[in-house]
């Protein structure tokens, strides 16, 4: 069986013409564009390294750069209602061919017309690919059931013959290609000019994963899904975490203050959160704190800790992602533990973002992770427990006794 290579891309081609929904790519989905949710997917899976969005569009073009995309402009000539996916994809690879002499071992196509996805759905389509040493893989969900075809002239059992009736349990297992993750190797592509061929592998996605917006209609209901959207297992969550990153003021503290008579400040910390931090850089894993507080008491507790500290920062993100650049990390390897909105940009950028239980509301839409303690009580031991418990629990299952 193949290694996983390091040369692995995502490619999103999102045009800005649309007949069924205009501007589809960006409408607006539960306070995000559309093409945003695709995006951040892609960049949380910690085996991509780079995440590319092909389009004709400026607005679609400036969206997918916010959110953290490059870009490659895409020509009129691939961009109406009769190009295919697969002739964006090819330029896309040509361009990058031309203009780096860079070409990946393998391109994960997703559409931004399938937001709904699983934290962990691209890694583990990547893993199954490799596992069954195959060159291209597509998502589908599964029909198992009694499945009839309406033809123009006819009605026909398709997957069982009525005169026979069998029980539903007894009919075929078959699945429905849902058009959320494709994966391929170059080559199919430039061979067969289809982004699957040679040896085909299925990666199996919820059924309520599987829904894609089409129609006008399909909006309100992948909405609703979203905000029902099944939360993902801890240890899958918690797997692939090489950095934890923390707010410290309702983080690491209670979020009061003690203000003394010549103005100075005191802050209640716990003792618990010092310990898992100091079990987690043992482990290897790295932790930082950055924080828009300026008071000298940040970076005195962090001295203690032994961990470094950015504070008095307006912008975290960007001091975020120039840490993850100067470390090769992916959003997907990084944790962020907040509380605030001040938190939000950084909680919707890393791959694992964690609240504490007293956290704003706000705060908390965007989470993966709701620890049970509150802020300076315990909190990020708790997240530090179950980095720990994941990375010793894979351990042992790769390196049995």
């Amino acid at each position: 069986m193949n290694e996983t290579p390091r040369n692995i891309i995502a490619l999103i081609p999102a045009r800005g013409g649309s007949k069924g929904i205009p501007r589809k790519n960006l409408r607006m989905m539960a306070g995000k564009p559309l093409l945003a949710y695709t995006i951040e997917q892609a960049l949380r899976a910690p085996s991509i390294s780079r995440v590319i969005v092909s389009t004709d569009d400026a607005e679609i073009k400036a969206v997918a750069q916010h959110y953290g995309a490059e870009v490659i402009d895409r020509p009129a000539a691939i961009s109406g209602d009769a190009a295919t996916s697969e002739s964006a994809l090819l330029h896309g690879l040509d361009t990058l061919r031309e203009a780096e002499g860079y070409e990946p071992d393998l391109v994960v196509f997703l559409q931004a017309t399938s937001p709904l996805r699983q934290p962990d759905d691209i890694e583990q389509a990547i893993a199954t690919l490799y596992r069954e040493d195959a060159d291209s893989l597509l998502s589908g969900c599964s029909v198992h059931g009694l499945v009839w075809r309406s033809s123009q002239d006819a009605l026909s059992s398709l997957s069982y013959d009525y005169r026979n009736r069998q029980r539903r349990q007894d009919s075929p297992h078959d699945f429905m290609e849902n058009g959320s993750i494709y994966l391929f190797k170059p080559w199919v592509l430039r061979e067969h000019n289809n982004r699957l061929g040679g040896r085909i592998a299925l990666y199996r996605m919820h059924p309520l994963d599987s829904f894609q917006i089409d129609e006008p209609d399909d909006i309100d209901l992948i909405e609703r899904l979203m905000a029902v959207q099944r939360p993902a297992a801890p240890d899958v969550l918690f797997a692939h975490i090489d950095l934890l990153v923390l707010d410290f003021d309702g983080v690491l503290t209670d979020n009061r203050v003690l203000v003394h008579q010549d103005g100075t400040e005191a802050v209640w910390c716990h003792r618990g959160d010092g310990w898992g931090i100091a079990r987690l850089r043992e482990a290897g894993i790295e932790v930082m704190v950055i924080s828009t507080e300026e008071n000298p008491v940040v970076a005195a507790r962090c001295r203690k800790l032994n961990i470094p500290c950015v504070h008095g920062v307006n912008d975290k993100l960007s001091v975020l992602r120039k840490l993850a650049q100067d470390r090769g990390l992916a959003a997907g390897r990084i944790a962020y533990v907040g509380n605030d909105v001040n938190d939000l940009s950084c909680l919707q950028w890393v791959g694992l973002p964690c609240v504490v239980a007293d956290a704003m509301p706000e705060v908390k839409r965007v989470a993966r992770y709701i620890t049970t303690k509150r802020g300076g009580e315990g909190a990020v031991r708790e997240v530090a427990d179950c980095i720990l418990r994941t990375k010793a629990t894979i351990s042992l299952a790769t390196n049995p006794l």
